[in-house]
């Protein structure tokens, strides 16, 4: 079948403004409350710890949350499934700025986090539907060069907004921008999952173990949180690296972690521009590069003891170019193995990616040494990553659609 006819087949596609606006809100909420956390703390009677709690629990809520809304998509229905999902996000992001305990404001952003990553994986997953894999990749860099701006932005807004208008006003704006998602999806997001009859609900397991059994998606899917993700070891972390160990002033913090996503901002820019000349099976591998070199600079800074802003910053901005660019590589190769449950492969990949997230967020808290601690975890995902693409490569092959 030539490809014309294959487009005619695809679903009419989404808006992509509107896609990015559903995709980055849930990570949005999880980057701007971190300024925030410790006058909310003081202000609820909360320890260090518990306020963390709020971060862990969203992370967490993130990644599980993927796995349902991927397999009730493709079972449901796009639409459907993202406007519970985003309804979810709204309501508990209202109830959140009302908080008058930790336990509550924790239990709270769970529920936040698991309506937000509705938009991930739907969003994703519309892309995908409406597209071939060529084309989706494109997409997915354009998307993902808009959705970096929100975390890269939100430290330094959710800064303000704690400065002027304290810590709850940081959820009036998100559940300010929960109620904008709600109406413009309701309004203008047409249904793109397939029209062939959906899987019934004992095959939405079953679907998950053929993806899980397939070379290509798990390569794609470990490599690509590995190559991503495993950044948040350093964001977690740079608190510590630049106010305790280089005596940075606290107004400086939140310009580091947007240092970084400005790299992953020129990486996802120099997507679009690989993506048409470069075999996309091979683009993530090659940008892995670039991260896992840009990783090993760093750690090298660390153990000589010259480590300074600069010489902390340079490698990380050029860990976020590579990042950038193989991210929507990996990510149309992993939902690509199986077109019929493109749904459910978007959640996977987002589980994947998210959980990968949360260990190496876990594993740079420990030791004393908060720089040799992130940059030994991201030189190690950095070779996990590597190997499990080169795996894909070797051992997966992708179908056409």
């Amino acid at each position: 079948m030539t490809t014309a006819a294959l487009d005619e087949r695809l679903p009419r596609s989404a808006p992509l403004w509107l896609l990015t606006l559903i995709t980055f809100s849930g990570t949005l909420a999880m980057h701007i409350f971190v300024p925030a956390l410790p006058e909310a703390g003081r202000a609820l009677g909360a320890t260090a710890a518990e306020m963390q709690m709020t971060m862990s629990v969203y992370i967490f809520g993130l990644a599980v949350g993927q796995l349902i809304y991927g397999p009730l998509s493709d079972r449901f229905g796009r639409r459907p499934t993202l406007m519970y999902g985003l309804l979810l996000y709204t309501v508990t992001g209202i109830a959140a700025s009302f908080a008058t305990e930790v336990h509550g404001l924790i239990t709270l952003r769970l529920f936040q986090a698991l309506g937000g990553c509705a938009g991930q994986v739907i969003g994703r997953a519309m892309v995908r539907d409406s597209a071939q894999p060529q084309e989706a990749a494109r997409r997915l860099a354009l998307m993902n060069l808009m959705v970096v701006l929100g975390p890269g932005a939100a430290p330094l807004v959710g800064g303000a907004l704690a400065s002027f208008l304290g810590w709850r006003s940081i959820f009036y704006v998100l559940s300010l921008l929960g109620i904008v998602n709600v109406v413009f999806a309701w309004t203008m997001l047409p249904e793109s999952a397939a029209g062939d009859a959906p899987p019934r609900a004992r095959d939405l397991l079953g679907n998950y173990g053929r993806l899980l059994a397939s070379p290509a998606f798990l390569g794609y899917a470990l490599g690509g949180g590995c190559a991503t993700t495993s950044m948040y070891a350093f964001i977690s972390a740079s608190p510590f690296i630049f106010a305790h160990q280089l005596h940075r002033p606290d107004y400086e913090i939140g310009l580091y972690p947007a240092i970084l996503m400005a790299g992953v901002w020129i990486g996802s820019v120099a997507a679009t521009r690989f993506i048409p000349r470069v075999p996309i099976e091979r683009l993530a591998v090659w940008a892995n590069l670039v991260s896992v070199l840009s990783s090993f600079a760093f750690l090298a800074v660390v153990l000589s003891g010259h480590l300074t802003v600069v010489l902390a910053m340079a490698p990380m901005f050029v860990f976020g170019i590579g990042a950038g660019i193989a991210s929507p590589a990996a990510l149309t190769q992993a939902i690509s193995v199986n077109p019929t449950v493109i749904g459910s492969a978007s959640g996977l990949y987002g589980f994947s990616q998210m959980g990968v997230g949360a260990i190496c967020t876990a594993l740079a808290g420990f030791g004393g040494n908060p720089a040799l601690s992130a940059a030994l975890v991201l030189a190690a995902a950095g070779i996990v990553a590597q190997l499990s693409f080169w795996a894909a490569l070797r051992f997966g092959r992708l179908p056409s659609r």
